[in-house]
C-alpha cells in the first residue's frame, strides 16, 4: 500500500532506519531536559536557574556547531554520527549514577545538562547532512517534516514517560531509562551503512573547512535571510518552552503531571501540523509560513501564560506547537535547499547555531525578566517582541528559487607545464572578457553574481578590472588558497555555476572563449624592497 505524501520518505529502508534512530535519540534529549527542568524547580525556587536549564542544553550548539559541521563534511558521517551518540550515552549514564546517589546540585545539574548539549551540538549537523543523501529532492520537504514529527513524537512520548516516572519513581528513574534509550539509539546508528563519498582529492583541513563554510553562508542571500529569521524566531519562542515548568506550577492544581501534559500538547500540536504540511504548502509559500507561524506562536504563547486553568492552557500550547513546527520546518527546508551537499553539514551547523543562539539567549533573557516581573509578563514580552519585529524582517525572504546543485563539468584548463605541489600557492586565476559598451551594465551585474559564486566555492578574494589600454577588455581575478584548494573548487562546480558561465560567455564578443590563465605564487622568492 502506497503511503500518503507526508509519509512517503518512510518507504526508503535507509531513511526509515535512521528515522527510528533519530526518534530514540530525541526521546533521550527530551526526557533529560524534562527531568532536569523539573528537578531544578525542586532544587531551587529561582526562575533564572530554571530557565538556565534550557540555556545549558542549547548553548553548546551555538559554541560548537560550526566545528561539528566542518567535521561532518570531512570525515566518515556514519562513524561520526555514532560517536556523537556514544557521547550522549556516556553522559546519560553519569547523570543516572549521580541521580541515584542523590548527589545532584543546581550547579552540577547545569554542568551535566551542558555536557549533554555538547552531544546534541555534535549530532545535529551530521544528521541534517545525511537526510538529503538518502531521500530525493522531491521528498526533502516531507522528510524534513517527518524529522519534525520524530522530534515532536519524542516531545510527546518522552515527557509522558518522564512525567509518569517523576510522579511514581522519581527523577533518578527517568535518567536511568534515558541512559538505556541512548544506548539503543547508538546501536541503531551503527547498523546503518552509509554510501561512501568519492573524490580523487584529499580531505579538507579542519580550519579551512570552517572558513569555507562561513564564507559560503555569508555569500548566500537566502542563507543569510534564514539565519536572521531563525535567530529572531527562537529568541521569541524560547520564552514559553524555557518557562513552561513554572507555567505548569502556576496553573490551578499544577504539578509534574501538568507539566507533562503541556509538553505533550506542544508536541501533539507539532505532529498535527507536520501531517498537514502537504495540503498547506499548496496555499502558502515559505515566507507566508514563517510570518503567519511567528504571529500565531506569539499569540498562543501569551494566552497560555495568562490563563488560570489547565483546560485553557492545553489548547493554547497545542496551537503554539503547530505554529512552532510550521515556522521551524519551513526555515529548515529553505536552508537545506540553499546548500550544496559538499558544504551542507557546515551550512546547517551555522543555521543550528543561529537557532540555538536565539534559544539560549532568549531563555536566559526572559528567565531573568521572569524573576523581575513574573512568568506571564515575561512570556507576553517575548510575544510582543516577536510580533513587533515581523514588519522589519519581511524583507529577508526565505522563499527564492530552488537552486540546481547537481554536478556540472567546469571549463577545461590546460594541464600545468610545470610541476606543482598540492600545498603550493596561493593560486591566482584571471579570465579576460571582451565586452561591448552597450552590454557593460548587464555584464557588471552578472559579475557580481559571479563574485558571490566564486567566494561560495572557497576563493579567498575576487576583483574585476578594466584594461586602460584596450577599451572593452575586462579582467576577472580571483585567488585560491593553494593548488589543492583550486582543484577542490573546480570539483564543486554545479549546474547553477554552468548557467552563470553560459551567460558570461554570451556577452563575450569573440568566437574564442574568454582567455583563462592560472598562476601559482613562488614562496621561495624573497619579498621585494624598494
Amino acid at each position: 500500500m502506497k503511503l500518503p505524501a507526508a509519509l512517503a520518505p518512510l518507504e526508503s529502508q535507509i531513511f526509515r532506519g535512521l528515522w527510528f534512530a533519530w526518534l530514540a535519540a530525541n526521546m533521550t534529549m527530551w526526557m533529560n531536559d524534562v527531568a532536569a527542568a523539573w528537578l531544578m524547580t525542586m532544587l531551587t525556587p529561582s526562575p533564572t536557574m530554571v530557565a538556565l536549564v534550557q540555556t545549558a542544553s542549547t548553548l553548546p550548539v551555538f559554541l560548537l556547531g560550526l566545528p561539528s559541521g566542518a567535521l561532518a563534511d570531512i570525515v566518515d558521517r556514519r562513524l561520526y554520527f555514532a560517536g556523537t551518540q556514544l557521547w550522549v550515552s556516556l553522559v546519560a549514564l553519569l547523570i543516572a549514577a549521580l541521580a541515584l546517589a542523590g548527589m545532584l546540585t543546581p550547579s552540577l545539574l547545569l554542568l551535566l545538562t551542558f555536557l549533554n548539549g555538547i552531544g546534541l551540538a555534535m549530532r545535529w549537523p551530521v544528521f541534517s547532512a545525511i537526510v538529503p543523501e538518502v531521500v530525493g529532492r522531491d521528498h526533502l520537504p516531507a522528510a524534513m517534516a517527518l524529522n519534525g514529527i520524530s522530534m515532536n513524537m519524542s516531545r510527546v512520548i518522552g515527557p509522558v514517560v518522564a512525567g509518569a516516572l517523576l510522579a511514581s519513581a522519581g527523577t533518578a528513574a527517568v535518567f536511568v531509562l534515558n541512559a538505556l534509550l541512548a544506548g539503543v539509539a547508538f546501536v541503531l546508528i551503527l547498523r546503518w551503512r552509509a554510501q561512501a563519498r568519492t573524490s580523487v582529492l584529499p580531505g579538507e583541513r579542519f580550519v579551512g573547512a570552517m572558513r569555507v563554510g562561513l564564507q559560503h553562508v555569508r555569500q548566500s542571500p537566502r542563507m543569510r535571510a534564514v539565519v536572521v529569521r531563525v535567530f529572531l524566531f527562537f529568541l521569541q519562542s524560547s520564552a514559553l518552552l524555557a518557562l513552561l515548568p513554572l507555567v505548569a506550577k502556576g496553573l490551578q492544581g499544577g504539578g509534574a503531571g501538568t507539566f507533562t501534559l503541556l509538553m505533550a500538547s506542544l508536541g501533539a500540536g507539532a505532529i498535527t501540523a507536520a501531517l498537514l504540511f502537504p495540503r498547506w504548502r499548496q496555499r502558502f509559500d515559505r515566507d507566508d509560513f514563517t510570518t503567519y507561524g511567528t504571529a500565531v506562536q506569539a499569540a498562543a504563547a501569551a494566552v497560555a501564560a495568562f490563563v488560570p486553568e489547565v483546560w485553557m492552557a492545553v489548547p493554547a500550547v497545542f496551537i503554539s506547537g503547530m505554529a512552532w513546527i510550521s515556522t521551524a520546518n519551513t526555515l529548515s527546508v529553505s536552508a537545506q535547499l540553499a546548500l550544496p551537499n559538499w558544504v551542507r553539514a557546515r551550512g546547517m551547523a551555522i543555521y543550528q547555531m543561529a537557532l540555538m543562539a536565539g534559544t539560549a539567549f532568549g531563555a536566559m533573557l526572559f528567565g531573568k525578566l521572569a524573576g523581575l516581573v513574573g512568568v506571564p509578563e515575561a512570556i507576553a514580552t517575548a510575544s510582543v517582541l516577536g510580533a513587533a519585529l515581523l514588519p522589519l524582517v519581511r524583507r529577508w525572504s526565505v522563499e527564492g528559487a530552488d537552486v540546481d546543485f547537481s554536478p556540472a563539468v567546469p571549463r577545461a584548463a590546460a594541464e600545468p607545464a610545470i610541476e606543482i605541489g598540492p600545498d603550493e600557492g596561493p593560486v591566482m586565476v584571471t579570465v579576460e572578457y571582451l565586452i561591448d559598451d552597450a552590454d557593460v551594465p548587464e555584464f557588471t551585474a552578472l559579475m557580481q553574481l559571479t563574485r558571490a559564486a566564486r567566494l561560495r566555492q572557497g576563493a579567498l578574494s575576487w576583483a574585476l578590472f578594466r584594461d586602460t589600454a584596450l577599451p572593452g577588455r575586462w579582467v576577472e581575478h580571483f585567488v585560491d588558497e593553494n593548488w589543492i584548494e583550486h582543484q577542490r573548487r573546480l570539483e564543486r562546480f554545479t549546474a547553477e555555476d554552468a548557467g552563470l558561465r553560459a551567460r558570461r560567455t554570451a556577452l563575450h564578443r569573440s568566437e574564442e572563449p574568454p582567455l583563462l590563465r592560472r598562476f601559482v605564487a613562488d614562496r621561495a622568492a624573497p619579498p621585494h624592497r624598494a
